[in-house]
Parts: C-alpha cells; structure tokens; sequence
C-alpha cells in the first residue's frame, strides 16, 4: 500500500473518530452526504480480509512519484485542494493510471464533488483491471456516488444496484492448487 494511501486512510480514521457521535449511514441527500464515510466504504471494498489475490499495479514514473508524495504532505496538512491540484498534475504526465485516478476520485468525495468522483471513477473502471481490490475501490466509488444521486432522483437505484454487483464480481477466489 502507498504511503498516499496508507495517509489518507489515517487522516479518514482520524476524521471518523472525531465524528464519533454520527453514525455512518447511508448517504441520502447531498446536504447530508459524509465524504468520510464514502471514502471508509470505498477502503473497505479495497480490503478483502485475509484473502490472497492478484494485485495488479501499474508502473509509475518518478515525478508522478515525487507529485504523489507532495499530495500526500498537503493532504496531512489538511490542504485538499492543492492535493488534489498535484494530482492532477501527475494524472497530466500520466492519465491513464487507474490507481493514480482512483485517489483523484477519492480526494473529489472529500472535497464534496460528486461529478468528479463519478468520471474519474468510469474512467478508472475503463482502463483499469475487472478484479481484485483495485476493481472494488472503483466500483464502490461510483455506488458511494450513485446513492447520493438516487436519493434525489429514483432512476439513479438501478446504478446504485449495478454498480454494488460490479463491486462484488471484482472478487475473484484464489485458483485451486492441486
């Protein structure tokens, strides 16, 4: 797991024990959505317990690296929107990193656009790989999105139940050893 994630993991952990009062829920209207807790859910799918699969990570070029590394101090430090303009910086050098646009999605729910989150989300299911933790976290992603937008338009609930059964076919078992 990258340094970017492990961070922004903690600092989502942190951000849920500071809210220990509200219980997280599923997101309902906009007003009421809780970036902390889609980014949890979406970190979550991400983790399969104690299962052994394949993990597909592209390669990365060192400036994107270097930009990550940046995003990750500014996002310490609380500064989300100059995180997520050096991640755009680095999905510039290189945009069709599924795992690089995955964290753009995710910081795009913490600064409250789901629009962002949704096509940076599409675009990652596109190009990136159909299982595994990866394909999850992006699944999730557009589920997390697609509940927020079905409580203000129903036709959004079949999005909503596609995209939880794309999130669960990412899961592929261990192939048998014999």
């Amino acid at each position: 797991m990258s340094r970017y994630r492990i961070t922004l993991a903690a600092c989502a952990a942190a951000l849920l024990a500071g809210c220990a009062g509200t219980s997280p829920v599923q997101p309902a209207p906009a007003d009421s959505f809780d970036p902390i807790a889609a980014i949890a859910a979406i970190r979550t799918a991400g983790h399969d317990g104690n299962r052994q699969e394949l993990v597909v990570t592209p390669l990365g070029a060192n400036q994107v690296a270097d930009l990550r590394a940046q995003a990750t101090r500014q996002l310490e430090a609380g500064e989300l929107e100059a995180a997520a303009a050096t991640l755009d910086e680095a999905l510039e050098l290189t945009p069709r990193d599924p795992v690089l646009l995955q964290e753009r999605a995710e910081l795009a729910l913490l600064l409250r656009d789901l629009e962002g989150a949704r096509s940076r989300a599409r675009l990652a299911i596109e190009i990136g790989t159909s299982a595994g933790p990866h394909c999850r976290r992006h699944w999730e992603t557009l589920h997390q999105v697609a509940q927020v937008y079905a409580a203000r338009d129903p036709q959004w609930a079949q999005v909503v139940e596609r995209s939880r059964e794309a999130r669960d076919a990412c899961t592929v078992g261990p192939v048998p050893r014999y």
